[in-house]
């Protein structure tokens, strides 16, 4: 899809701190069980948003500490910033609407008459937002307070509270419910809505997201109590918001088969690739499994045995060639040998393989040039390679499955390896 001119199959909005991410899952599995999926069944037809309380510079920090995949539309800061793409264009109409009945130099005034508040860091002070921390036994004082001193001042705002500590005041017309509905409203005007939204939350700054009419929600497992509460007393008899039986990442793809929204088989939770056929393959998917049966194979988890080799050589191309980064070229079936030697290399290691931002352009009746980052860490370290790969399709359709023709990668500027006698694929 033209990502912003064709209407999504599904546009799916989520936070990100106990939602999308689980910070109690060291080995971030339900992350990378939604990665897949997203890649291989929804990101050449979908929209994926993270909307999160985070200032962009937490954000940024995140997305170096966790697998996450790039976001077609990320809104930050309690749903005061909205931008556009891996470059985060902003939205400037969005700021000019927020800049209605809303003096930041007032708010700062105001808030520093209450010693009850503490000021959060200088990076969480934000253009529309300004961030506190109150104990849970003063904030609804607080709150009642405050913002009957800021009305008297001439200013319409918002006081949001969440997380049991965090205390933002944002303009009136801001929140992660109102930066949903700003670009659903976007969407409509300009003739493409998604077809469905789910939005997806764990805390009480998530509770406008579930506000907002014909969308599906999902509270995750591991939802905090301030949200439960919300929708015990708002939204309780709402067929289309359910209380996910499993946590963050895992419970959103809960949901998507819950209301039936689309694929909702993660190719991580595929055992055997071999046996395993996709109703609707394309080009993702290809590109998802291949690369997931690489981390197994380096990982051990899957038997060494020419069977799965030579279904490799005979999803290439005998002239297949493959560029390193470094410009030195092998052909696939050259790769694919030297692949042999590394089976189990690493067995008990924090080793794992993941691909964002798979995008395919078809270039014939039955070929497709399709780009991608693939990345791989292990333990601490982390790399990352710019790659084009140049696929066919075997028979008649997608399902038949593809020919690999070639590959081509280049380092992601301050992702490199060190050492490329380990960069196989």
């Amino acid at each position: 899809m033209d990502r912003f001119t064709t209407a999504a199959r599904l546009m799916i909005v989520s936070d990100l701190d106990h939602t999308m991410v689980d910070h109690h899952d060291p080995e971030n599995m339900s992350l990378l069980r939604f990665n897949a999926l997203w890649e291989s069944s929804y990101r050449h037809d979908s929209l994926l948003v993270f909307s999160t309380g985070r200032s962009p510079t937490l954000y940024k920090q995140l997305r170096k500490e966790k697998p996450m995949l790039t976001p077609d539309i990320t809104i930050m800061s309690v749903g005061t910033e909205i931008t556009y793409g891996n470059s985060m264009l902003p939205d400037d109409g969005w700021v000019e609407f927020l800049n209605q009945k809303w003096d930041r130099n007032i708010v700062t005034e105001e808030t520093s008459k209450f010693p009850e508040l503490t000021l959060q860091a200088e990076t969480e002070q934000r253009p529309h937002k300004v961030s506190f921390y109150v104990d849970k036994t003063k904030a609804q004082t607080v709150m009642k307070l405050l913002s009957e001193r800021l009305e008297k001042r001439g200013l319409d705002v918002k006081i949001i509270y969440s997380g049991g500590m965090d205390l933002d005041i944002l303009p009136q017309g801001a929140g992660k419910g109102q930066a949903l509905a700003y670009l659903l409203k976007k969407f409509k005007t300009e003739g493409y809505p998604p077809s469905n939204t789910l939005v997806c939350g764990d805390s009480g700054n998530d509770a406008e997201l579930f506000s907002i009419p014909e969308v599906y929600g999902v509270m995750v497992s591991n939802a905090q109590e301030e949200l439960l509460q919300w929708h015990a007393e708002n939204a309780k008899g709402n067929p289309n918001i359910i209380h996910a039986k499993e946590r963050c990442a895992a419970g959103i793809i809960e949901a998507i088969g819950h209301f039936n929204l689309g694929p909702n088989t993660s190719p991580r939770d595929v055992a055997d690739f071999m046996e395993h056929k996709l109703e609707n393959a394309n080009p993702g998917h290809e590109v998802v499994k291949f690369y997931l049966f690489y981390e197994r194979w380096r990982r051990g988890e899957i038997e060494n045995c020419e069977t799965y080799i030579a279904s490799l050589k005979a999803s290439c191309d005998p002239s297949a060639i493959f560029v390193f980064p470094s410009g030195v070229e092998k052909t696939l079936h050259e790769c694919i040998h030297k692949m042999k030697g590394c089976h189990g290399d690493q067995k008990g290691k924090k080793f794992r393989v993941w691909v964002d931002r798979v995008l395919s352009t078809p270039i014939g009746s039955s070929t497709w040039l399709v780009k991608f980052d693939k990345w791989e860490s292990s333990g601490e370290e982390r790399c990352c390679c710019e790659t084009t790969i140049k696929i066919n399709a075997k028979g008649s359709g997608a399902s038949d499955g593809y020919v690999w023709v070639n590959v081509q990668q280049k380092w992601l500027e301050g992702f490199e390896n060190k050492d490329d006698s380990t960069w196989f694929f």
